[in-house]
């Protein structure tokens, strides 16, 4: 029901980027660039300063911002508010999870919530945590799920489970022979981390400082966005990695990549975000719970069992 150019205006606004809002919105740059246009022709005002390969809200685009944002929330407040009249949990639910969550646990979850919910429409977007930080916090997406606890005071964050990080390796590779492994035992060989803004590349750095290391101090050969294609670099012998077990449960099996422990352990929590708000809607409060009981099941460091 809320007007399209306001939507793809407090997009524009919050990522201060018509790139990024266009990818966001699923829209083409052109297009979000005309809706824009739009707006600042019916309010006769410019609503952005553009220059420098930067823009910034003028002060006619502060107004507007705060009033779109009342708006849009009343305007989606309200369309959810008449379909729940109806009394039954159904509309689009966008998940947002980093990357380990989504290809190795979320999968299942999502499948069992539709058989329980045909009518609901899931749409999930995978980035790194930080990324799925920052799209639950400017509601982009209604959830998300990520690899750490939340840097954001308006998110409420729920601790789902706990997860193991591991030394991974090829059976060839020199570490292969330990039944685990110290810090300082990783510092000679060659390591492939993920990428920063990483869930799993925050928790290890973390834990490599606790243990006396400096992060800078490893022998870092390669970064990779992916845990799938960190798992085919380190199944090569290039090098090692440190990884969720939940990451290389198939792997392991198959007998491609061996798990071997830490020494301390190294345990992570799992958390689940979302805006911390009076109103949510009952199908994202629905999926909220259903989510968590699946994810407060399991044994720690057992999250593959999702």
């Amino acid at each position: 029901m809320a007007d399209r150019r306001l939507q793809v205006f407090h997009a524009v606004a919050k990522q201060l980027s018509f790139t990024k809002a266009a990818e966001v919105l699923f829209m083409t740059q052109p297009a979000v660039t005309f809706q824009i246009k739009q707006l600042e022709e019916h309010f006769n005002t410019r609503l952005f300063d553009r220059g420098h390969g930067k823009i910034a809200l003028t002060p006619a685009g502060d107004v507007v911002l705060d009033y779109a944002e009342r708006i849009l929330g009343l305007s989606s407040e309200m369309d959810v508010r008449l379909t729940e009249m109806t009394g039954e949990i159904s509309g689009s639910l966008l998940v947002g999870a980093s990357t380990t969550i989504a290809e190795f646990m979320l999968p299942r979850i999502l499948g069992e919530f539709k058989g329980a919910y045909p009518n609901v429409r899931a749409r999930l977007v995978v980035a790194n945590s930080e990324a799925i930080e920052t799209r639950v916090s400017e509601h982009t997406i209604d959830i998300g799920f990520i690899e750490s606890l939340s840097h954001q005071p308006n998110l409420q964050c729920e601790t789902c489970c706990d997860d193991e990080l591991v030394v991974i390796c090829s059976p060839k590779f020199p570490l292969a022979k330990n039944k685990e492994l110290t810090p300082q035992q990783l510092l000679e060989h060659p390591y492939v981390s993920r990428e920063p803004g990483s869930g799993t590349r925050e928790v290890t750095d973390g834990y490599l400082r606790r243990e006396g290391i400096n992060p800078d101090h490893m022998n870092l050969i390669m970064e990779l966005g992916s845990p799938v294609a960190l798992n085919g670099i380190v199944e090569t012998g290039l090098g090692f990695a440190i990884a969720s077990r939940a990451a290389i449960h198939k792997a392991q099996r198959l007998g491609d990549l061996l798990a071997i422990p830490l020494k301390p352990r190294l345990h992570r929590t799992l958390s689940m975000i979302y805006p911390k708000e009076k109103f949510r809607s009952r199908l994202v409060t629905t999926f909220v719970q259903f989510a968590s009981g699946r994810l407060h099941a399991l044994k720690p460091g057992d999250a593959r069992a999702v």
